[in-house]
């Protein structure tokens, strides 16, 4: 493909030779007849040495020796430029002969269900959808169009999602939140999770990740929120538009989160301790590395302070300086 053929796919400008593009590459792996791309100024250097035969940078980057494509979001626009490379596999229209789809279900026109996928009573999924193998659809959802359900993705009992869904592989939607009450005994009475979890438009949940049923209420995703792998939503939270939740990360029940934000990979939203030893029976602990409860709570009260505290240390332990001296003697 040619250069300038990518450069108007992209919304970007051509400076340098209109050569033919075979694929796309990171900036360090790439070779001649690749495309790669700058946005992080910590690679600015490896542009200049890139055998890349074509670079996509910002407008205002030093220029290069190989071909640039300049633009306002080279992330963005390099995103855009793998999509004209590589196209994902096509499933074939129609409901595999191994499905089980309850006679009460009712699935879209278009719809590609693969095998042994179930599909339970009063289900309602709208056009274009794609279920891959063993995926799991519990009986009363709702689902809206351009739903895409990688093999072993679930949906529970009376949950909702939007249109242009995607559940990557094992993703489990409306599991029970972990909730339970302790009885007169001292055992653990299970909370019933009555609360659907609802995800709205354009939301994506990758793999291996939990959005769990509330007990009351609702679990909601907003519209355009990103949920990584491994991620833990906890019952009766709520994130925002467009928020980020990376790899590992853990809400604990009730959390709100806003709009358009980041949660880098391992934040714990109350919670979170590392335990590096033996815990005696009976001690409750916190933090990281974990400690007593109440010293943790000490510490998290001075934490803010910190700043202040070392600088009144060193002007205490500051030598006195020689005029001071002979004023002194003085």
């Amino acid at each position: 493909m040619k250069l300038s053929k990518i450069a108007d796919a992209v919304g970007a400008r051509l400076r340098g030779d209109d050569q033919e593009i075979t694929g796309v590459a990171g900036i360090e792996e790439a070779g001649p007849g690749q495309l790669t791309f700058v946005a992080n100024p910590k690679y600015a250097a490896a542009a200049q040495t890139t055998r890349a035969s074509a670079v996509i940078v910002s407008d205002g980057f030093p220029a290069l020796v190989a071909a640039t494509l300049r633009c306002g979001n080279p992330y963005l626009a390099f995103a855009q430029a793998i999509e004209l490379f590589y196209h994902p596999p096509r499933y074939p229209i129609g409901i595999h002969s191994t499905a089980v789809v309850h006679p009460s279900a009712k699935v879209g026109k278009q719809a590609s269900v693969g095998p042994y996928v179930v599909v339970d009573e009063d289900v309602v999924i709208g056009s274009h959808c794609v279920l891959l193998p063993h995926v799991v659809i519990y009986r009363g959802a709702r689902i809206g169009d351009n739903f895409f359900a990688h093999a072993h993705a679930v949906v529970r009992e009376f949950c909702r999602l939007g249109d242009n869904v995607t559940l990557q592989n094992g993703a489990v939607i409306g599991a029970d939140g972990f909730g339970f009450a302790k009885n007169g005994d001292g055992h653990w009475k299970k909370i019933m999770q009555s609360g659907p979890a609802v995800l709205e438009d354009d939301v994506e949940v990758q793999a291996n990740a939990c959005v769990d049923r509330a007990s009351v209420g609702e679990t909601r995703i907003r519209r355009g929120a990103k949920i990584d792998n491994l991620v833990q939503v906890g019952h009766a939270s709520a994130v925002g538009e467009d928020s980020l939740l990376c790899a590992q990360v853990g809400l604990a029940g009730s959390t709100v989160v806003g709009n358009k934000v980041i949660l880098a990979g391992q934040v714990g939203v109350a919670g979170q301790s590392g335990i590096p030893n033996d815990v005696d029976a009976g001690k409750t602990v916190s933090g990281y590395p974990a400690m007593d409860n109440r010293q943790w709570l000490r510490c998290v009260a001075v934490f803010n302070k910190l700043p202040e505290l070392s600088k009144a240390v060193r002007a205490a332990t500051r030598p006195p300086s020689p005029g001071a001296h002979g004023k002194d003697r003085k």
